[in-house]
């Protein structure tokens, strides 16, 4: 979790023998040609390079982007449009991209580049890297199981299992022994709860050994807000923390915001933009940002950005401090599970503690929080919505927890 004083960041260049911690911004969450994007690899990892990202971690289904692959023109152009083999000839060069076979033919078609063959062209030191990673897609009572891996070494197969719970922990358990076998950091995080309405709070609750879950994923139709009988994948969130802090006494979830995008071409459905991570670390490599992540230190954005996140242990009081925006306000609004006071008083989940418009909140608890947590609100629109009426949001960590 974020402990102690106040971190103060720093111009200090990354080049630096010892460079201050600064905030390095990342999707973990993406899809190309090599599953069900409608893009090339490189031309995805440019759009974001372009746009100020520090890193992405390609995340097709059940698949790394490695080894030999053709893949027909016609298939190309169903998923995207007659101008994609042209703008991909115009970023790289005819030279880059391989074809086989007589255009106008069913034969024609395009080599699909392996990351380790593409990523020098769109790598930059301290600016902008690439993470190997896979989105395992498992199935289990009817229903969709997704878990990212990132930064693996080689494809992990889908485990199965009897329940929507069991095919969860199997598929952690896969993960963490290829962690442990390659010696690496991996992050796994559960993708989109909601998804068919395919995970509880309860099975996600029980699967200790899942520390990450997607408080918000850009796709349309991953039902982020719940309905009538389901919760919202916020509202999930502490129920699952409620029931891990007290019945089950583990770490917390932990939230983040990613894309999971497929469409790279103007098309409705899930666009690239909508969610990322902030993550504060030292350096922009994939071992140390995934560390910094499992120490809590880093948030999740739809659009806010926090110049600082700092819990401090001794006072326990959470303090943000938000980045301004012309002709915007912001709202912060401090969430917390408070424990029942005897046995007839029941334990309030997610309850809202305290709110402020300040672009320097603070909350201090109080004892009878079992953790808080933060959510920024801007007045401004998203600028590219996944649900009506979205506006800008940011989530920090659960913090306060026992022994944290």
């Amino acid at each position: 979790m974020i402990t102690g004083c106040l971190i103060l960041l720093t111009s200090n260049s990354s080049d630096a023998a010892d460079p201050e911690p600064r905030w390095w911004k990342g999707n973990l969450h993406t899809h190309s040609l090599w599953s069900d994007g409608d893009q090339f690899p490189e031309m995805i990892a440019d759009w974001y390079r372009q746009r100020d990202y520090n890193f992405v971690a390609l995340t097709d289904h059940n698949v790394l982007s490695e080894g030999i692959r053709w893949m027909p023109y016609n298939d190309i152009v169903k998923r995207s449009d007659d101008g994609i083999l042209e703008r991909y000839r115009a970023r790289f060069g005819n030279s880059w991209v391989e074809t086989r076979g007589e255009p106008g033919t069913p034969q024609f078609a395009i080599r699909l580049k392996p990351l380790d063959e593409f990523r020098n062209l769109v790598e930059a030191r301290n600016q902008f890297i690439m993470i190997p990673a896979e989105e395992i897609s498992d199935r289990s009572e009817g229903k969709p199981v997704h878990i990212n891996a990132t930064n693996v070494a080689e494809v992990i197969s889908p485990t199965g299992g009897a329940t929507v719970r069991e095919t969860m922990q199997n598929n952690l358990r896969a993960i963490l022994e290829h962690e442990k076998a390659h010696g690496r950091e991996v992050l796994p995080h559960l993708n989109h709860p909601n998804f068919g309405y395919a995970v509880t709070a309860e099975d996600l609750a029980a699967v200790v050994s899942e520390r990450f879950y997607e408080v918000y994923n850009g796709h349309p139709g991953v039902n982020q807000l719940g309905n009538a009988t389901h919760p919202s994948v916020e509202a999930i969130w502490d129920m699952v923390n409620a029931i891990r802090r007290t019945t089950l006494n583990v770490p917390p979830l932990m939230g983040i915001a990613t894309d999971d995008s497929h469409e790279y071409h103007g098309k409705p459905g899930s666009r690239p933009g909508r969610g990322w991570v902030m993550v504060r670390s030292r350096y922009l490599t994939p071992e140390s940002l995934i560390r910094a992540m499992k120490q809590g230190d880093f948030y999740a954005s739809s659009g806010v950005t926090l110049k600082d996140v700092v819990y401090d242990q001794a006072t326990k009081e959470l303090k943000l401090d938000i980045k301004p925006e012309k002709n915007v306000t912001f709202r912060t609004d401090f969430i917390a599970t408070l424990q029942s006071k005897g046995t007839d008083d029941k334990q309030r989940i997610g309850q809202r503690v305290h709110s402020s418009s300040s672009l320097s909140p603070s909350y201090r608890m109080k004892g009878n929080e079992l953790y808080v947590r933060a959510v920024v609100t801007s007045t401004q629109p998203h600028q590219d919505p996944s649900f009506k009426d979205q506006l800008q949001q940011a989530w920090t960590q659960p913090v306060g927890w026992k022994n944290d």
